[in-house]
């Protein structure tokens, strides 16, 4: 059959309130025209996150009175290690409340003030970390990633290229790991061939720097792998992620995306001293090393999570599901990033909205318009994101202007996304109408989670 259907039955259902446009725009501006603010209640459709807002199955509902709360030592953490153990391939595994606690504990063992971690793309709890160490995150994507419309296959590599230079340039003293994003999320949500995150860690090795991989993506990146780069088809989603690890030597994970847990997250390393490190900078701050933070209920979730999300016939749904959204707004005129990701609608808020300058905001903007014309919830990621320096107090336009659909697993149906096309190609003919913003106050860092906006 040429329909992709949803691969589960619906079994429990929540309400939906809907709101008037009058309600809406009241909302929006009382919230500082930043939709992080809203109340869940007064959105319709959220794409903020895919982040720990995804449907849990039946079997991880049923694992939950499995869990095992013992302090130390519980039933259920083994079950999770183990799980993690086998999938990721990875001997030591540190649990996490979330993905950004990973990265806190490595990169706060790992970065001193002044050395550099490049990335594909790093997302924001990841450079907000690197940064908050006094370190300096450096971004190398790929030539391809810079035209939105470009349909490459594989937009989220890594510029191999600019990554020799780098290490070559400063080495070992000056870059204490590489890491590299699967999928590319702050570029639009591509993913990375195996080839080069092959060729990535290879690099670094022969530099003697470590090699991270930020996996919270990985099965989405895998089955992107197996239907696009050659040589991959015939190879099983496990053996895929196998390969994409196993030249690394550790991995930061949240949990909240491919596990479909509501929270959790882990850090992996081959490294038993830093292993031993992380577990002892854990206690200080989230918890004993088997449950970090996590009710023993959370390690069971993750640990079925993690199998559920290998399943093809998920994969497939998923990643159709988000081309079919993609595909239908390109043919409509309005500006998105080609080809589909993973987990995400990008919507190319630059070229949408050329009237209005980088430092007015025009994905903020733009997602401001989408709540107001249909109560979506989506995020900016552009210069309210990335444009702000800590280190120099300054302020400079983001490489990218995009707004990010994210898409929760599980939750919507073809209905919903429907709608939500309606929506995009309402705001987009009505498009000259919408107006620049500006910060009224705003943290230093991750300021696009709590900032307050105004019109301009």
């Amino acid at each position: 059959m040429q329909t992709i259907i949803e691969p589960f039955r619906i079994k429990s259902v929540e309400p939906i309130r809907l709101t008037t446009r009058a309600e809406r725009d009241q909302l929006i501006a009382e919230a500082g025209f930043n939709p992080f603010k809203l109340r869940a209640d007064d959105v319709t459709i959220d794409l903020l996150t895919d982040s720990g807002t995804s449907a849990m199955s039946a079997n991880q509902w049923g694992a939950l009175m499995r869990g095992d709360e013992s302090y130390a030592g519980a039933k259920s953490w083994y079950r999770f290690r183990d799980t993690v153990r086998e999938i990721f391939g990875f001997e030591h595994v540190v649990p996490t409340h979330q993905g950004r606690a990973a990265e806190r504990i490595l990169f706060s063992l790992t970065v001193k003030p002044g050395q550099i971690v490049p990335n594909n793309t790093h997302f924001d709890t990841t450079r907000a970390n690197i940064e908050s160490q006094g370190g300096v995150a450096v971004d190398l994507p790929c030539a391809a990633s810079a035209d939105p419309n470009t349909p490459a296959p594989f937009k989220g590599d890594m510029d191999l290229d600019a990554l020799a230079a780098l290490l070559e340039a400063h080495g070992p003293a000056q870059i204490p790991l590489v890491m590299i994003t699967v999928t590319n999320n702050s570029a639009g949500g591509q993913p990375v061939s195996l080839a080069n995150i092959e060729a990535a860690a290879d690099l670094a090795h022969a530099h003697g720097v470590p090699f991270y991989v930020d996996a919270c993506r990985f099965a989405e990146n895998a089955w992107l792998i197996k239907q696009r780069e050659p040589g991959c088809a015939d190879l099983s989603v496990r053996e895929i992620v196998r390969r994409m690890l196993a030249k690394a030597d550790g991995c930061t994970m949240s949990a909240k995306k491919d596990a479909f847990a509501n929270i959790g997250g882990f850090l992996c390393t081959r490294d038993p001293v830093l292993a031993q490190q992380e577990r002892d900078l854990l206690i200080l701050t989230e918890g004993y090393p088997t449950y970090g933070g996590l009710a023993g209920r959370d390690l069971e979730a993750i640990a079925v999570g993690l199998q559920e999300v290998l399943d093809p016939d998920y994969l497939a749904y998923r990643t159709t599901s988000i081309g079919y959204v993609v595909d239908r707004l390109h043919a409509l005129g309005v500006p998105v990033v080609r080809p589909a990701g993973g987990h995400a609608i990008y919507l190319d808020a630059k070229a949408m909205l050329p009237h209005i300058e980088p430092l007015a905001y025009p994905g903020q903007a733009l997602c401001v318009a989408l709540y107001q014309e249909a109560g979506i919830r989506g995020v900016e990621i552009g210069t309210v994101m990335f444009g702000y320096d800590p280190h120099t107090d300054s302020e400079r336009p983001a490489k990218w202007e995009l707004v990010r659909l994210a898409v929760p697993r599980r939750v919507y149906t073809q209905s919903h996304m429907d709608y939500v096309i309606e929506a995009v190609n309402a705001v987009y003919a009505r498009r000259h109408e919408i107006r620049g913003l500006k910060i009224v106050s705003a943290p230093k860092f991750l300021r696009h989670f709590t900032a307050a906006f105004d019109w301009r």
